[in-house]
């Protein structure tokens, strides 16, 4: 929500999301309320599965299939995950990730 004292507000709102599985939906809808009227705003949503691309890619490297998918989720989250400033926090955070990604264990010291 950009309030109508918010003058001068450039603001971006992404919503980026990755089903798992051929059965996974996502309902998405970026939404933004803008009261002021000098305002950059944009707001966007995606919504995909891992990159087959990719996967071949990393397999072609010899990197194991599950290995590959445990990298590319992690990747994903990563882009999240970079953003925080609280090393300690960040570092706390990516082992969750990996203890709750299934084949978390592959990623053991990245």
């Amino acid at each position: 929500m950009v309030h109508k004292d918010a003058q001068k507000t450039d603001a971006k709102q992404t919503n980026m999301n990755l089903l798992l599985s051929e059965e996974a939906q996502i309902d998405t809808k970026p939404q933004l309320e803008i009261y002021a009227d000098d305002v950059k705003c944009t707001h966007g949503a995606t919504v995909g599965q891992i990159d087959d691309d990719a996967i071949f890619y990393l397999r072609a490297r010899g990197i194991p299939e599950a290995s590959a998918k445990a990298l590319l989720l992690f990747a994903f989250a990563g882009e999240v995950l970079q953003r925080m400033k609280v090393e300690p926090v960040r570092r706390h955070l990516e082992e969750l990730v990996r203890r709750w990604m299934p084949q978390g264990n592959l990623l053991e010291g990245m």
